[in-house]
């Protein structure tokens, strides 16, 4: 089966690449950030509101391929200060809950629009 490109018109459209990319039982999703719904800025609070609004991000692109935050098998974290690790955490495990997918959590230097977390995930689905 062809791969298909997915987008989802509430997080909005993005000019360089999509949301989504369904591969066989797998969903691939691009790095999100904690964007207002449908527009390029950021909403504000900090690293928990950020983090709060890019998996909530997530979850309507994966609803968008038919999937849940339970589908996700991997997930990468960017932050542009590890010093904001346990906020960041705290914020992910209020979404994800206490059972969470693999992570990883890396430093960046910097992230586009000044986001302070950018995350992205892989979801299984067999179909």
């Amino acid at each position: 089966m062809k791969p298909r490109r997915v987008n989802v018109e509430a997080v909005g459209r993005l000019p360089a690449f999509c949301h989504a990319v369904l591969a066989g039982d797998h969903i691939y999703v691009s790095g999100m950030i904690g964007a207002a719904e449908g527009e390029l800025r950021l909403v504000p609070g900090g690293i928990r509101a950020e983090t709060t609004q890019t998996l909530r991000n997530i979850e309507q692109i994966l609803r968008g391929c038919d999937a849940t935050f339970d589908d996700v098998v991997k997930v990468n974290v960017y932050l542009t200060d590890l010093a904001m690790f346990a906020d960041m955490n705290e914020a992910y495990l209020d979404v994800m809950g206490q059972d969470p997918p693999a992570r990883i959590t890396v430093g960046v230097a910097a992230l586009v629009l000044g986001a302070l977390v950018e995350i992205d995930c892989v979801a299984y689905r067999p179909d």
